[in-house]
Formats: structure tokens, sequence, C-alpha cells
């Protein structure tokens, strides 16, 4: 059984995660790991935290030799404004005077409460997005597990405010990471930026939609035979995990509802000696499993809840009107949380990819999705004359 853990607070000494159940012998390249770091890190409207930080992954166990052993796979990344913060933060000594007035929008209250915490400090350092550093980490070393397999996750950003993109069915990652918003077409670039400057001079911030785009996927990921095995309820599971975000959509996703069934459905043909769509409207998912089509999930991300011209809020402790706490913080998060999307993706498909192929080894998955391509190659070939 796969599953992955996260722990650690924004301004904690380090994050840990662990992946349990990757098979053994994956070779993994450590650079191309912290390259994915840096990803996350960029983007056009991130504040201070990014020029302190510099992400980089420290193994700890299940791996040597740069390869899988089977084990568990530990993992840690430092949090280099710890040091700023000691005397708040130490995990034996940390003290300091408390926050009292929760953000709109954010964990505070519900987690203060949730928790018995009278000091919003200890809710927030966990609810923080820092903690999205170790998932994008995790789903860079499942990344390499899922691309030994021919299955590859990329993203970028549709839109950001009230400017919106074009549709892109066909993108370059190389153009898209080349764009501070991460976002290909210059056009709307431009206009995504001059959004986010207007806002930071407001003291606002702006939320927006990213699209992640899984290809190489095999037809028959997921099932349909209990609820929690639904690929499509699997990934928007993970997806509606992650913070800020607020809904997900698979392929035509919301528009679908007014559409009538001969233009909501992707049409079948033969070509070439082979079965093809006329179309991806399902977003590579049907009855809760994969089709082999792209699978296309579009992500509403909501404004993040710090402004700097503070909402209004309560005082918790003296029970007085006040204006919510200002913390460091971001204008707008859109580029960098589609790179959080690509790792929620990577992690949750790395589970039913095992269940159906399983293996201990790679070399063991490997065959057994060979076994299993040839097996389905060979399920609807015309029986030979006398035979």
């Amino acid at each position: 059984m796969f599953r992955y853990l996260t722990a650690g607070e924004s301004h904690g000494p380090a994050l840990v995660g662990i992946l349990d159940g990757l098979p053994a012998h994956l070779r993994l390249d450590v650079e191309r790991i912290n390259q994915t770091l840096a990803r996350r890190q960029g983007g056009y409207g991130r504040g201070g935290r990014m020029k302190i930080e510099r992400d980089e992954v420290e193994f700890l166990a299940g791996v040597r030799g740069s390869e899988t052993l089977g084990s568990p796979v530990a993992v840690l990344v430092r949090n280099r404004d710890y040091e700023n913060v000691r005397g708040l933060m130490d995990p034996i000594t940390g003290a300091g005077k408390p926050l009292t007035n929760p953000r709109p929008g954010h964990a505070d209250y519900a987690g203060a409460l949730k928790y018995r915490q009278r000091d919003l400090r200890n809710v927030l350092e966990r609810a923080s997005a820092r903690e999205t550093a170790m998932r994008v980490c995790l789903g860079a070393i499942c990344a390499q597990f899922l691309e030994a397999l021919g299955i590859t996750t990329r993203s970028y950003v549709h839109r950001i405010g009230d400017v919106v993109s074009p549709e892109l069915e066909a993108f370059s990652q190389d153009d898209v990471e080349a764009s501070d918003v991460r976002n290909p077409d210059q056009a709307t670039e431009a206009k995504m930026i001059a959004a986010i400057d207007a806002a930071k001079a407001a003291g606002d911030t702006l939320g927006g939609v990213f699209v992640v785009r899984v290809d190489g996927v095999p037809v028959g990921i997921g099932s349909n035979r209990q609820p929690a095995q639904r690929l499509d309820g699997v990934l928007a599971g993970a997806l509606m995990g992650m913070q800020t975000v607020k809904a997900v959509e698979v392929g035509l996703g919301a528009d679908v509802a007014a559409r009538p069934g001969s233009q909501a459905h992707d049409n079948f043909a033969l070509e070439d000696g082979g079965v093809v769509r006329a179309s991806n409207r399902a977003g590579g998912i049907e009855g809760g499993m994969s089709n082999g089509q792209p699978i296309v999930l579009r992500v509403s991300v909501k404004p993040i809840p710090t402004l700097m011209k503070a909402l209004p809020s309560v005082n918790l402790h003296e029970q007085t009107d006040a204006p919510a706490t200002i913390v460091r913080s971001d204008v707008c998060v859109v580029p960098a949380a589609g790179i959080v999307g690509e790792a929620m993706v990577r992690l949750a498909l790395v589970a039913p990819v095992l269940e159906k192929y399983g293996g201990d080894s790679i070399e063991e998955t490997l065959d057994n999705l060979r076994r299993a391509n040839e097996a389905a190659g060979a399920l609807f070939t015309p029986a030979k004359e006398g035979v």
C-alpha cells in the first residue's frame, strides 16, 4: 500500500516527509527534485520569504546509491527562515506574544477552537502553504516513478483575477516555465502581471485557475467498483487538499451541465486499425477510470487571506473589533499553486497505478505493465481464419 505523510511548521527547523510503498531500484535524480522545488518558489506576485529560502532535498532513509531500497523513503527540507525566528519557534523553548486576530479565509479561527489554542500561531504555522514545499518534494520523487511508466504531468496558469487565457490544449512546458506567471501567451502574461501589480498597490490579493494535464496514463487506472476507488474522486480529493483550492473540474467540468448529451461526450471511431476519440470532453476519465486520453484538471484557487490592507476581524482575547493579523505574505500564488497541483496529482496517481501493476521492484512493475499492455492489445484482435 502506498501512502505519504508530511510534518513541519512554516517557520520551524525543517519540513519532513515520508513515502511508503515505492518499489525498490527506482533511480532518483536529485538535481531534478531540487529544480522542481525551485519552480515552486518562483512566479510573479510571490513575497519576501522566497528570497530567504533555497529549498533542497536531504535524504534520511530509504535510498542508497541514488536508488530506492523498497523501504520507506524519508526526506527533509530545511527552513532557512527558522534562524530569524528561533526565539518564537524553537521546539523546546519557543515563546512569544500570542497572535489573537484571525484572518477571514484562513484556518486561524476554526483551528484555534478545534485544537483549543489561545495563540493563533500554533494553528497558522502548520496551515501555512510553506508546507507545500514538502508535498512538491515528495511529488517530484513520485514523478520519476511515474515517468518510468511513461506517465508525465505538467501545468499552466489559465486565469489570474479577471484575466483569462486562451485555452491551451497543446503547450510547451519550456514556454510555460519561461513566463513569470506560467502562461506562454505573451499578451495574457502582460495583463496578468498588470493585474497583480494593481492588487499589490491596493493592498489586495488575487486568485485564479491553473490547469494540470497528465499524459501517458494507461486505460483502466482507478475503478468503478467502489466510490473511493474512482480516479476522478481520488484526483479531485488530492487537489482539494491543497491550501487555497476551492474547486476542481475534470474535462469540461461545470460546463458539461449546460450541454446536451450529443455535445458532452467523446465519440469513438476507427483509425489505422485502432480505436480513437474525436474529442476529450471527459478529461481522460470515464466511469471513474482512465480511458487513455490525457487527463485534464482545472483547479480554482482563492485569493490568499493575508491582505496588506487588513480585513475586518476581532481580537479573540479582548473580545473587541480589530483588523486581521498581517504577516509577511504573497499577492498571488496561482503560478506556484500549479507546481503544487502537479505534485498532488502525482502523489494521488501512484497508489492506483501500483494497485493495478504492483511490483516490489521497478523492474517487476515495468514487467507487469508490459504484460498488461500485451493482454489489452490482444483483447479485441480479430481471430485468424481457421483458428
